[in-house]
Order: structure tokens, then sequence, then C-alpha cells
């Protein structure tokens, strides 16, 4: 580490120690009850690979375990679904590795009905407490341990308000049947499982989780970041095994009316039955990516690559659970136009699940690369302009980034972040992609590709399993990649990119003749001609969106009417085009294309297309109240993290 970086790492893991030193305080732990019948959590587990923690100095403001002591190695689970009380009951057993001969074990838990606790073979009863509640870490766990103890029993159930589930009625998931999901990412994992919850500590795992026998007639299937089965099971048990160490936040569940569609050799999409066929259709192109991945950065190292869609509500885009990325079904644009968020979340196989971010603060280290990542797949499989497109879109998004978090002196515009006291859902942003791959880019140019590659293949074999922070990345970038040359490092101003805010003064500026008639089209109509003089043959989803966005803001009454009567926008089933074109009716204030506006924001939960209409009404005061009045009847649908994000924008009180 050189002098800079080891100064500001230094002072950071000081501040950090100091932040997270006070224990939490205990309370009374609750009385011991029955534990349920599960197996003996001394039964043997599967051989697993070895676990590592590489950045285990750096301490995770986010959790209050402690893996520098010791470290859960593997979890077992065995829990039950019940969609009436909305609750996962069961057991967590973890096996733990006690480096110092400790004399406790603690773990990060959230809103867990925590009901006994017991030691190796599950008779001896521990002591343990829970600490005071904080509304973002929740409570630590702490259980008294031997230094010879190998397993703690956790007999617990979730509460029907854990943030990490979705508990969907049929009616919301489009469904005859219920449907369960969760979202682990970033710090929701313990509420739902006790565990070690940073992005710094890896386990194996091992699951069986059961659908109540009442419910089997709906043929519910449940699915994991796990080997997962392809047919339903008859008496609505299923187990699930992971023997690559995983971060906690890639634990993942999904229990619905799911059907299996195989799309190649070790690929194939989950979806609801009415959905499958038309998935499969649209992400035909997975094997491809797959291969073009590898051919890029090395074997795929988790077995499968399954694609689960889910229901509407689902906050994200998409998320990288090992051997099944959870996907949104706004992906689904009838014309496999929106395949790179595929892409991203196989890339992210290799840059985040194979080497993970040490904290959340590290978060680029895993957005950063994927989104770099995303870009070299979709140029190999739909070429060079495809790329390009992609680079000036995100250009783009990075500069409103910059400008939504307070400009190029924000501290939240640095790539390493310091997101200790606050939530990472919400310190969090596309500084971390957008920056993060640019970042990456600029290093591409300036040492080539070829050179470049290499660089990043070795490093993911490297630290394949482990974690990263940036301070260390750093290191071992001006070492393996400029060959310690100190000069150059200044040169690219490698520090400034990563520890200082702003973007510097080589940031690549990306060019894409793809647009060039798109922004000749934008002249044109601003200047008054209409908008059926603009030729739209050749363009896809990523013209339109570049269109629409460097369109004026705001635009007068009858562009808009002229642009909606001939594209027909607000008749869009293309999610990009279509929340794109919203924001610009809601900036323009255009009422006419209100209805479409209240359709969309109450069928759709993701919170990339949320944020910014949101956002965008509570500007105005007439805006604010037909934002309040949409989000009270949307919000019951939309998933607790698109919840917290509105619930800001709107001031909601509920």
């Amino acid at each position: 580490m050189n002098a800079t970086t080891q100064l500001y790492a230094s002072a950071t893991l000081a501040l950090l120690l100091a932040a997270c030193s006070g224990a939490p305080q205990p309370v009374t732990a609750k009385p011991p009850a029955k534990a349920p019948a599960t197996p003996s959590a001394a039964a043997p587990s599967p051989e697993t690979s070895p676990v590592k923690v590489v950045s285990e100095s750096v301490q995770d403001p986010h959790s209050y375990a402690r893996p520098q002591e010791a470290t859960v190695e593997h979890l077992k689970l065995d829990l039950t679904v019940d969609f009436q009380s909305r609750r996962l009951t069961g057991r967590a057993s973890l096996r733990v590795k006690n480096k110092l001969g400790v004399d406790h074990l603690v773990l990060d838990t959230r809103d867990l009905d925590v009901r006994r606790v017991t030691l190796d073979d599950g008779k001896t009863e521990a002591k343990w407490t829970l600490g005071t509640a904080d509304k973002i870490l929740g409570q630590a766990l702490d259980v008294q341990i031997s230094p010879g103890t190998t397993w703690v029993n956790i007999d617990y159930s979730t509460k029907p308000e854990a943030a990490a589930l979705q508990w969907l009625t049929p009616a919301q998931a489009g469904s005859p049947s219920p449907f369960l999901f969760t979202q682990s990412e970033s710090i929701l994992a313990r509420t739902w499982v006790p565990c070690q919850d940073s992005p710094g500590v890896r386990m194996t795992y091992e699951a069986t989780l059961r659908v109540p026998q009442s419910l089997m007639a709906q043929g519910l299937m449940a699915v994991m970041s796990a080997e997962n089965p392809t047919r339903k099971s008859a008496d609505g048990v299923y187990r699930f095994r992971m023997t690559n160490p995983i971060p906690s936040y890639l634990l993942a569940l999904a229990v619905g009316d799911l059907e299996f569609r195989p799309l190649g050799p070790n690929s194939g999409v989950y979806a609801l039955p009415s959905v499958a066929e038309r998935a499969a259709w649209e992400l035909a192109d997975t094997p491809k990516m797959i291969a073009a991945a590898e051919a890029l950065y090395g074997p795929y190292k988790w077995g499968r690559y399954d694609i689960l869609i889910l229901p509407a509500s689902y906050p994200y885009g998409g998320m990288e659970n090992p051997r099944l990325t959870f996907a949104t079904p706004t992906l689904l644009a009838g014309d496999r136009s929106l395949v790179s968020l595929v892409a991203h979340e196989l890339a992210h196989s290799w840059s985040g699940n194979l080497v993970t971010n040490a904290t959340w603060n590290d978060f680029w280290l895993n957005e950063g690369f994927t989104t770099y990542f995303e870009g070299r797949i979709m140029e190999a499989v739909y070429g060079r302009p495809y790329f390009d497109m992609l680079a000036v879109l995100g250009r783009q998004v990075l500069a409103d980034t910059i400008q939504e978090v307070g400009g190029i002196d924000s501290p939240d515009t640095r790539l390493h972040l310091d997101l200790a006291g606050r939530d990472p859902d919400e310190g969090t942003s596309d500084i971390a992609y957008e920056k993060g791959a640019l970042f990456l880019r600029l290093l591409e140019q300036s040492v080539g590709r070829e050179k470049f590659d290499r660089f990043l293949h070795t490093y993911f074999d490297t630290f394949a399993f482990q974690s990263m922070d940036s301070a260390r990345f750093v290191q071992y970038l001006k070492q393996n990649l400029l060959g310690g040359d100190e000069a150059q490092a200044q040169n690219l101003q490698i520090d400034a990119w990563v520890f200082s805010p702003g973007l510097p003064s080589n940031a690549p500026e990306p060019h894409s003749e793809a647009f060039v008639p798109v922004d000749q089209a934008v002249k044109s109509f601003a200047g008054g001609a209409p908008a059926a003089q603009i030729s739209t043959s050749a363009w896809t989803t990523h013209h339109w969106v570049h269109f629409l966005q460097t369109l004026p803001t705001p635009l007068d009454r009858a562009k808009m009417a002229d642009l909606d009567a001939t594209f027909h926008f607000s008749d869009s089933g293309n999610a990009e085009i279509l929340s794109t074109w919203l924001l610009k009716v809601v900036q323009s204030r255009y009422d006419p294309a209100y209805p479409t506006l209240e359709r969309f924001l109450t069928t759709v939960g993701r919170r990339k297309y949320l944020k910014p209409i949101y956002t965008e009404l509570a500007k105005t005061p007439e805006g604010e109240e037909l934002g309040l009045r949409i989000y009270e009847k949307a919000r019951p649908g939309y998933h607790s993290v698109s919840q917290v994000t509105v619930d800001q924008i709107l001031g909601w009180r509920g």
C-alpha cells in the first residue's frame, strides 16, 4: 500500500473502529421455547470450498459481527413458509470457526422473533442477549459459546414486516397463487436469517424449505440462490445446497407458481406460467452471453446460470443471486432490446459474487466492474455500436446523478464512500456504476484492451471467493497493471478517481455514431418540425431513450401532444421508453397522460423508474398532491426497498 492510500485507509479504519467499538446494550433474553422438529444441526455438511475473508482488518460499519474473532463458515436452514401469517419459522444452524477462542459469537438480526438458542447437538442451552434496536442495523444477537463450540442453533421466526420479504396476494402477484420473494442486498438478509450480515464474510449453505400441504394444490415451487429443482415437489419439501462460499446478501428465496424453461445446457428461466414462454423467447441469447463472458475473463464457476422473472413489484432491475438471477418483468420488452440487464447480472458472477466488495463503502468494486463488463458482453454478442450507445447513455446517467447527489464537490461522488450511520440502500447511487465503469474504460484506453483484459482475468482468478476493499485494490492495480510506475499512476489520477469527489479531467467522453441521427432529430423537432417528419424506422430502445432524454425540458403542450399522437409513447409496452416518456410528462405537466402515469406507478415497483418520477412530482405543490394520491394506492404493492425511497421523497407519514 503506498503512502497516500495507506494514510487514507488507516484514517478511515480508525474512524470506523471508533464508531463500531461500542457493543450494543443487551436486553433481557426471551424465555426458551420448544425447538421445531428439524434435522440435527450437528449432521455432516457437504464438502465446501475454503472460506476466506481477505479484508478482515476493515471493520464493516453496517454489521455488529466480529468475524476477526469468530466466523460463520456454513449455514443450515430449516424453514416453513406460512403465507397466512406471513412468516418463515424454523431453525438456522451456524457452523462456527472460533479463530481467537472467544467466548461469544455476535450476529446481525433485525425484527426477528428469536425463541431459543442451543449449541452443537441442539440440546445444550446457550445464554444469549439481543442488543438495543437500531432502525438501520437492527439488533446484535450475542451468543455465549466456548472455544470448542462448533454449531450455534437459533430457533426463530420472521415478522410479517420483515424488510427483505415481500408476501404477495394472488392479485398482487398476477397469479392464481400467492408469491413470496426476498431481497437481501444490502443489509436485509438479517431480517430473515440471523447471520454475520457483511459482504466481507462468506459462507456456504444448505436449506430445507417446507411449503404447507394446504397450498400444494396451487402448485407452489421454491427456489433459492443454490442448486434448484426444475419440477414441483409432491410433498412441498424442497432442499437446496450452495457449496461455493457467498456473502449473506446473496442469500435468496422465492416461492410461487413457477415453471421452468431451458435456454441452453447450463441455463434456463423460471417464471409464472403466463409469462414462461415469453420469457424464454426474450432471454434466448443468454447462452451466447455466458460464452462471451467466459471468453473474456475465464470459466463460469457457479455451475448453472438461471433467471427468475419475478412479479412487477420487484424493486430492482435484477439481483445477481448466485445460480439464479432475480429479474424484473419489465425487461420483457418483446424485442430483446433490454437484455443488457441479463448481461449485467451475469457479469456479477465474476465481479461481485466471485470477488466481492469488503463493505458497502466499496460498492463500486462490485457495480463499476460489472457495468464495464456488461458493456463488453453486449459488444461481443451484438456489436460495437450497441456498446457505444450504452456508454453514452451511462455518461448521461452519471452527469444527472452527480447533480442529484449535490454536485461535483459532494463526497457522495467518490467511488470509495463513507456510509457509516446511513442505510447503504439509500447512500449508494449510480456513481458506483457509471463512474466506476468510466474509470475502467480509462484504464483500458490507457494500457490497451489486451493488457487490461489479462489484468482483469488474473484479478478475478487471484481473488476468487474473497473480498476486496478500495485501498487494497488500488495497491494491486498500481503494482500489477502499471508495474509499480507511480508516475503513470499520478498521470492517470488513480487516487483521485477512487478517493476524491467529482470527475477527474481525464474522464473519457464516449461517442455513438448511432445517436447522430437522433441528435439531428431532436434539433429538428425542437426547431419546429413536426414529429411525423422524423425517420425512426431503424431505432431501437436506446435510440428512443436518448431522443426523449435530450429533448428540451419542459416541452409545450402542443409538442407533447404531437409526440404522443405520432409515436404512441403512452401506449408503449417498453418500460424503459414509457418511464422516460412519463418523466417528460411530469416535467412538462402534460395532464392528458396522467392516467397512463397513474397506471404505470400502480403496476410497476421497480425503484429505478419510481424514484425520478416521484422526485419530479414532489417539486411542485400540484405534483406532490398527485404523487401522494397515487402513492396511497400504489404503496401496498411496493417492496419495502421502494417504499423507503418514496416515503422519503414524498414525506409519507401513512
